[in-house]
């Protein structure tokens, strides 16, 4: 057995970070398909989380990934008030030289042979004429289209979510939700992070954004004239003088050893999974004066419309419930200057207790 292959396989069993249900892995040669399917937990109900299509440099990294994600997707459906528990798949390889109708149908029939444990919806690599195809095969499909019975794109509603979070932040610091004014960095302006920036354009807050593909950016700036700038790169964006907001929307682990010493923003709310690259970040943040909005917690809104999906779609539901976003993030922030505690801990510590509580009453 490869130290690997043990790595991962320790996480699962024996560390803080495992204690999932289930794995699946699923292959189907004839399409190309590799896939992971990770459960966390079914506590609260049926695992609920998207499917990310990436090209993981080896299939133990891409294992690793789905179990994290996961983890997380658990801890954020229970603070969103959902009756799901957290799962994850991620499917191995490039989406834009793999991805055949084919594969998505073939990996629905994975999905389907779960029989309702996990819940599958989009994620980063993936789109909702994705789930179209796969709902052909599975009906624990969410994130389909309006045409196909589905509540569409799932981006609108986490970036409300997040544009929520960063109001409480606000009003947590410096006592007024308010972001007029505040100059606010996004890292990623893909598909959360350009409705982002037209929510916090819409209040008056100046906005610098980057991302690794020049389209995108490009795309923003045709769009918003004035009131926003970009800069090279998200190195560049950290140490921006005097931001006051910085949001990472692209992948996880974006504060880390090498990140968090030379942040210039005094808050962090974003739409990325994961963003805490390793236990311990958030005490580094906490110490910096940096307040954390948790990514699961803030990033939910997206989370709740997929949701609602499966008892038949009502989007001004969903927007009111991802309205109250703002009250979670705040209880989480009274929590944690309560408990003496990081933000993060303080949100997990409520999660855990609601999970706790689920299954004490089975």
């Amino acid at each position: 057995m490869t130290d690997v292959t043990h790595g991962v396989l320790h996480t699962l069993f024996h560390s803080d970070q495992g204690g999932h249900e289930q794995v699946v892995l699923c292959q189907d040669r004839a399409s190309g398909l590799k896939a992971v399917i990770a459960i966390h937990s079914t506590a609260l109900g049926p695992a609920l989380g998207g499917t990310r299509f990436y090209p993981y440099a080896t299939e133990e990294e891409a294992v690793a990934d789905a179990l994290n994600l996961a983890r997380g997707m658990s801890y954020k459906n229970a603070m969103a008030g959902l009756d799901h528990g957290g799962g994850k798949a991620v499917i191995i390889g490039d989406p834009d030289r793999i991805k055949t109708e084919e594969l998505l149908l073939a990996y629905g029939r994975f999905v389907a042979s779960l029989g309702g444990r996990y819940v599958t919806a989009c994620d980063v690599g993936t789109y909702v004429a994705d789930m179209d195809v796969v709902a052909r095969e599975c009906r624990w499909t969410t994130g389909r289209s309006p045409e196909n019975g589905g509540a569409g794109d799932s981006s609108v509603l986490t970036a409300f979510g997040v544009y929520q979070g960063m109001r409480a932040s606000a009003q947590h610091l410096w006592g007024d939700p308010s972001l007029r004014g505040r100059k606010v960095g996004i890292a990623g302006v893909g598909k959360v992070g350009h409705h982002l920036v037209e929510h916090l354009r819409a209040e008056g807050a100046e906005v610098v954004i980057t991302d690794v593909r020049e389209e995108a950016v490009g795309r923003i700036l045709a769009a918003h004239p004035t009131g926003v700038t970009a800069v090279a790169d998200t190195a560049t964006l950290i140490r921006v003088e005097d931001l006051d907001i910085y949001a990472p929307c692209a992948l996880g682990g974006a504060l880390n050893d090498d990140t968090v010493p030379v942040l210039t923003a005094r808050v962090v709310c974003g739409a990325a999974n994961n963003q805490l690259a390793h236990p311990g970040v958030e005490k580094d943040l906490a110490d910096r004066g940096i307040l954390y909005a948790p990514d699961y917690v803030v990033n939910a809104g997206g989370v709740i419309q997929v949701a609602d999906e499966l008892h038949g779609f009502d989007f001004e539901r969903c927007k009111a419930k991802a309205a109250k976003i703002y009250d979670t993030t705040l209880a989480i922030f009274a929590r944690a200057k309560t408990d003496g505690i990081p933000p993060a801990a303080a949100a997990d510590r409520i999660a855990e207790q609601r999970m706790a509580e689920a299954r004490g009453a089975r």
